[in-house]
């Protein structure tokens, strides 16, 4: 049993609606649907009555619901206890980043922070999109960097989870150099059509002037430094932040073979935390967005 499917159950208890609590957990409605169906499976009775809309619990489902929402309450409540025990220093920022991200953007991006902050002690969760998401959600982590494009809507809650534009980046379709001379269609290295570039370049591939792709993938891997390195083992064309392949890409050693899809690197913040640190970071981030943005603009 996952603590997420009592998560999961809680939701639904208050919605009434697979749709609905799919999307505040962040989740596909069948994939939703299958952790409702395992939760009901652990416990060998049927906890939601599928006949009747909106959703209504059973008999079981009414008699869980208590013990599920005070089984959260209580493991979520230890485990604040036991990470502000853990880090009595007030002066450690939590970072939830999608890969990509942990490895280009991150470093550089911190050290500008420690300049205007002084120095600070980090906890950096490298994770996918979804899993991201779930840590700033549940209040593990003060911020979520992220890649945003507009095919994909991040659905966190402006209020509880306000953001900021800290960088851009962009897809760039590419492939090794003895590849990009071929005239016929490349294999196509792709991630899981269900994570978040996966679809950013599902609507990418779409535009015209982009490379066409078998439909047979060689590979998929959610992670784009795992696809990276198929791409120059000749493997097919893959779909790469271009601050991943910048210095592959000036090498030649990968050929851009399509137009880019620009992306936004966005800093989201959990609102209810209100450390020192926290908002000084917040402050921060904003000034060095707003310097690098004038700076861009500035005539040379």
């Amino acid at each position: 049993m996952e603590l997420k499917w009592l998560e999961d159950f809680a939701s639904l208890a208050r919605t009434g609606s697979f749709s609905r609590s799919a999307e505040e957990r962040h989740v596909t409605q069948s994939a939703f649907s299958r952790r409702i169906q395992a939760l009901e499976t652990w416990l060998g009775v049927a906890l939601i009555d599928r006949s009747t809309y909106p959703t209504t619990l059973t008999a079981a489902g009414r008699e869980f619901r208590e013990t599920a929402e005070e089984a959260v309450r209580m493991l979520h409540g230890s485990r604040s206890a036991l990470q502000a025990s853990a880090r009595p220093n007030a002066q450690v920022v939590a970072v939830a980043a999608l890969h990509t991200l942990a490895l280009t953007f991150f470093p550089r991006w911190f050290r500008q922070i420690e300049a205007a902050t002084g120095p600070l002690s980090s906890r950096v969760l490298p994770d996918d999109f979804h899993n991201c998401i779930q840590a700033v959600a549940e209040g593990g982590y003060d911020f979520l960097l992220t890649f945003h494009h507009p095919s994909v809507p991040i659905l966190l809650d402006p209020e509880h989870y306000p953001h900021r534009i800290v960088g851009a980046d962009s897809l760039v379709p590419v492939c090794c150099a003895g590849l990009a001379d071929e005239s016929a269609a490349l294999p196509l290295l792709s991630y899981p059509q269900t994570s978040f570039l996966g679809r950013v370049v599902i609507h990418a591939q779409a535009r015209a002037g982009n490379p066409p792709a078998v439909i047979a993938h060689t590979n998929e891997n959610a992670m784009a430094e795992a696809l990276k390195f198929m791409a120059l083992e000749g493997h097919g064309l893959a779909w790469l932040p271009r601050s991943l392949v910048a210095r592959d890409l000036e090498d030649g050693r990968l050929i851009a073979v399509g137009e880019e899809a620009p992306l936004e690197i966005r800093l989201y913040r959990n609102a209810g935390h209100r450390r020192s640190t926290v908002s000084a970071v917040w402050q921060a981030a904003a000034a060095i967005a707003a310097k690098t943005m004038q700076d861009r603009n500035s005539p040379v």
